[in-house]
């Protein structure tokens, strides 16, 4: 398969070992991957519920313009 601006490093043995990705070409594959990654390894930190986002924004935003 032809995939401009993607390119395959192969091993001795025909074996595929890495990708470079031009990144000009592929800024937005190349951000989802990376998020990706990031919500993978973060995938057992704890976690808050939408309720208590939302407190803690609005306690934020009521900070701000009490001071």
């Amino acid at each position: 398969m032809n995939m401009p601006g993607i390119e395959f490093l192969i091993d001795r043995k025909g074996r595929k070992k890495a990708v470079l990705i031009n990144l000009r070409k592929h800024k937005l594959l190349w951000e989802d991957l990376f998020d990706t990654y990031v919500a993978h390894q973060r995938r057992n930190e704890p976690r808050e519920s939408l309720a208590q986002v939302k407190r803690m924004v609005e306690a934020k935003a009521k900070r701000k313009t009490d001071g």
